[in-house]
Formats: structure tokens, sequence, C-alpha cells
């Protein structure tokens, strides 16, 4: 009789939602002809990218990535950017809203705003580049448009999403089939949430941007939350600022992003403080999704990631 019975082969959820990610990829090289990933230097998009690095290793990442650059952003979230960018060798492409703005294509907002214009921008360089699918760092987790849509979301030529025309994906069978014109977006995030997202920087050791971790920064509370105050946010009659440890969960368009009053400044101390929270990153933390109940899905049937 065997004294040595064999162990079971047990997958952990981490490297369940890697393998997932890595074969959606992989789906995706296969199936299309002009792939690009957006890549803004926010942890999702991180994220994101390591798994593209793993999905193909040894080679290089096949395909460019594209930042939707509102011209509002966040220093450290930049200079992350292209720090990675040149490490991994990768192809940028900046689809610029100022420059947007300055050719006539859109029109600056009164409030001074601009990620509700980032949508045209990022529709004229789909077409102008004529990229067929684009890699998302959306989560379904983030915000309940989000959970109405699958791992391929398939947009029409305008680039719209209509919530009512989702292909069925049994069996992971992925519907690429699209038209001249017609693209994917691909989220390979879709079964992770924020907290995967937390664990698994932490087991790959992956760098993010220091924003992403507790440190003091000038604020001014604003609508029940915390604006960092810069050239984009200023501090508006009968408000006050003042110095406040907080970090960031997400990293948008600084005029409208907000940061969340936490200790946190550990990979550890964050997972800790994620796993407590009962509220989403987005509803935290962005104040362009408290325009109405649907601000995302409008946003998302206009062309939107």
């Amino acid at each position: 009789m065997d004294e040595h019975p064999p162990q079971l082969y047990r997958v952990s959820h981490l490297d369940t939602l890697e393998a997932e990610s890595t074969f959606v990829m992989r789906e995706v090289m296969a199936e299309f002809e002009r792939p690009v990933m957006l890549f803004s230097g926010g942890k999702d998009s991180i994220v994101m990218l390591r798994l593209a690095e793993k999905a193909f290793a040894p080679a290089r990442v096949p395909f460019p990535v594209m930042h939707i650059d509102t011209g509002h952003n966040f220093p450290e979230v930049l200079q992350y950017r292209d720090q990675r960018v040149t490490e991994l060798g990768l192809n940028l492409v900046v689809a610029s809203v100022q420059e947007a703005i300055d050719t006539g294509l859109v029109r600056e907002l009164p409030d001074g705003t601009r990620n509700r214009i980032q949508t045209p921008v990022l529709l004229n360089a789909v077409e102008k580049y004529r990229f067929d699918a684009l890699f998302g760092g959306a989560r379904r987790d983030e915000e309940k448009a989000r959970a109405k849509e699958r791992m391929f979301s398939f947009r029409d030529e305008f680039g719209q999403w209509d919530p009512k025309n989702q292909r069925p994906e049994l069996w992971s069978l992925y519907n690429s089939r699209h038209h001249p014109g017609e693209s994917i977006r691909v989220f390979p995030l879709s079964n992770w949430t924020e907290l995967d997202v937390w664990h698994y920087i932490e087991r790959e050791n992956i760098p993010l941007p220091n924003i992403y971790y507790a440190h003091d920064r000038e604020v001014v509370e604003r609508d029940g939350m915390f604006y960092a105050v810069n050239e984009f946010i200023q501090v508006r009659d009968g408000e006050t600022s003042g110095m406040r440890r907080v970090r960031y969960r997400t990293v948008g368009d600084a005029s409208q992003t907000a940061a969340v009053l936490s200790e946190a400044d550990t990979v550890e101390k964050v997972i800790d403080e994620v796993a407590a929270t009962r509220i989403t990153e987005r509803g935290a933390t962005r104040g362009d999704d408290r325009v109405s109940e649907a601000a995302m899905e409008d946003r998302k049937r206009e062309g939107y990631f």
C-alpha cells in the first residue's frame, strides 16, 4: 500500500486570476491585427502591464501602450509611466486632450475639467492608428456600469457601447468578430477586485507611484472629499486648505480625483485598509462619477473605455 498518497494539486486564487488574464491577452494577440493597451500609470494598468509581461515572456510585450493624456496629471504618475515605458522598451502613444482643444476637436468645459472630453480624443486615436482591440484595466467592482460589461466589449464604428448588445461568453469562449472600423474593448481584470490587485502587487513586488501610499499633502475638503491643492484645484472663497495625511486609491484626472485620509504607507497596511472599506474607490474619490447615478454608463455609451 502506498504510504505517500499523491498531493492534491491546488491553484491559488491569484494564480487563477493571473491565468485567466494572460489567456485573454494571448487570445487577443491571436485574433486581432492591431491591439493596444491603455496605460496611464495607475495601479490597474500597472498590474495589467505586468500580466502582459508574463503572458508573452521571454519575448517583449508585442503591442504598444496608449495614454489618453488630459494634461491634468499627477507628476508622480507621469514620471512612473515614462520610467516603465523606457524599462520595457515599449512604444508609447500619447493622445493629448490639450492638443485636441488647440485644434478644435473638443471644446474645454466651463468648469475646466477634462475627463468628459477624453472620449472624442480616444476615439480619434483609435481611428488614426486603426486599433481594433484595446486592453483596459477596468474591474467589475469599480462601478455598477462596469459590472454590465463582458471580458470582450464590442464597440460599433462610432466607438459606442450598447449594454443590450453584449455577446455571450460561455466556457471562456470569446467572440472577436468585428468589421472594419469596429473594435473590441478587452478587460483582462474583469474578475479582479481592488483587494485582488493589491494582493497581486504585494506578491509580485510591483513598484507603484508613491501617491498610492500615505503621505502629507496640502488638501482642501470639498463635497466631503479631499482634493490636493495644485494648479488644477485652487482654494475657493470660504474654503481653507491644510496639510493632511492622505493617499490615493485611484489616480485619474488631478482636477477631479480626491485622496482619502490614511496612515497606510506600506502594501500590507493598504491591503488591511482596502479589506475593511465598504465604499468603492471611484465612489470615494472620483468627483466626475457623482454627476448622476448613470454618469459612467452615459460616458461608456459615448465611447469611453
